[in-house]
């Protein structure tokens, strides 16, 4: 079942370094060769347990808000909020454009 080693090829390397735009040495290339293997292999292991009878899920922790309720309450008065504005208009505060 689980004992073929999924080697990746110094090529496929190459063009994942590629892709990425990674300048790579020759020993991070024997490196990485060595440790994307090793994340196939694992993945290809993972491949062969049976989940049939586990229904899927979309997260394993009980849901709950962190957050609370939302509840209309008095507001400050808008003329105390603006008080302290360097300038205002109407019910707004008033700054300088930031775009042209």
């Amino acid at each position: 079942m689980y004992n073929q080693r999924m080697a990746i090829t110094r090529e496929e390397v190459d063009h994942i370094a590629e892709l990425a735009k990674l300048s790579l040495t020759e020993i991070e290339k024997a490196r990485f060769q060595e440790q994307l293997s090793d994340i196939l292999d694992y993945a290809r292991k993972l491949q062969t347990i049976d989940t049939e009878a586990i229904p899927p899920t979309a997260t394993v922790l009980p849901l709950s808000s962190v957050l609370r309720d939302d509840v209309v309450k008095p507001s400050i008065p808008t003329r105390i909020l603006l008080a302290n504005a360097p300038k205002a208009t109407g019910d707004s505060f008033e700054v300088q454009s930031v775009l042209d």
